[in-house]
């Protein structure tokens, strides 16, 4: 038995409306806004959360030290597609070059990497 269940993933973020605006563009869902914090509820996903950290410092791609932090995974029906809009709405690639993979890896405008892994 489990002794817990995910309510929730956090990302700390200078700018928690900008990054939850982002998330909204590529995965759908509502964004509710309470200052520092701000919500998105994803469509049959769990909820993501953004959190104001003014002094927020990215984790470097690839991390040299180990220490990547963590990453999420969005599954995508055409990873062409959804690399154009995920570049559109200001994320950047970070290792994308490689078209023989199943996957590609980008930054969110905050810093935060983030794969497009073909379902």
């Amino acid at each position: 038995m489990a002794l817990a269940k995910l309510g929730v993933v956090v990302l700390d973020c200078p700018d928690p409306r900008a990054l939850a605006g982002f998330y909204a563009k590529v995965l759908g869902g509502t964004v509710k806004d309470e200052g520092e914090w701000v919500d998105l509820k994803v469509p049959g996903g769990p909820a993501l959360a953004f959190q104001e950290a003014p002094d927020h410092v990215p984790p470097k791609w690839p991390a040299a030290d180990g220490s990547l932090q963590f990453h999420l995974d969005l599954v995508v029906e055409d990873l062409d597609a959804a690399e154009k809009g995920v570049l559109a709405l200001g994320a950047r690639p970070l290792d994308a070059t490689d078209r023989t993979r199943s996957f590609r890896v980008y930054a969110d405008p905050a810093g935060h990497p983030f794969c497009l892994c073909a379902c």
